[in-house]
């Protein structure tokens, strides 16, 4: 079990407020509950977020989804799982996730766009914002046991 670091959420108790309220926000769209779930799982495994990885592959699986695609989750790119529209959400997370090598580039967006009306995008790109705080808070401040 990890211990928690930093309980920022009971520290700072205001901001952790706004921050579910926004959370649940980006939980009120038109996207599926199982392509949001693994996007958060993948944003999570990039930014290292243990507890969020748990959270989200749980989910997942709530969700419908299976052990398999579940496990290909990395790796992604090399396999027969997912639908075009799964990895135009995955390639735009990975982007998003990964700014410190440079800005989504345009044919991760426009792939995404063809995959998505203007407001899916919108949906997504907020939802893919939101897991990205979420997991910036979980990977500095393990403020959540795991276990």
């Amino acid at each position: 079990m990890t211990s928690v670091r930093l309980p920022v959420d009971t520290l700072a108790p205001h901001i952790n407020r706004a921050l579910n309220s926004l959370d649940a926000a980006s939980r009120k769209v038109s996207l599926e509950a199982g392509l949001l779930e693994l996007v958060r799982a993948r944003a999570s495994q990039l930014n290292g977020c243990a507890y969020c990885v748990d959270q989200h592959t749980r989910d997942a699986r709530t969700a419908g989804e299976s052990e398999q695609r579940l496990y290909a989750l990395p790796v992604w790119r090399e396999t027969p799982f997912f639908t075009a529209r799964e990895r135009a959400a995955l390639d735009l997370t990975e982007a998003a996730t990964r700014l410190t090598e440079g800005p989504v580039p345009d044919e991760v967006f426009d792939r995404a766009a063809s995959e998505f009306t203007e407001v899916e995008l919108a949906e997504l790109i907020w939802t893919i914002t939101v897991i990205n705080a979420w997991n910036r808070l979980g990977a500095t401040a393990r403020p959540w046991p795991l276990g």
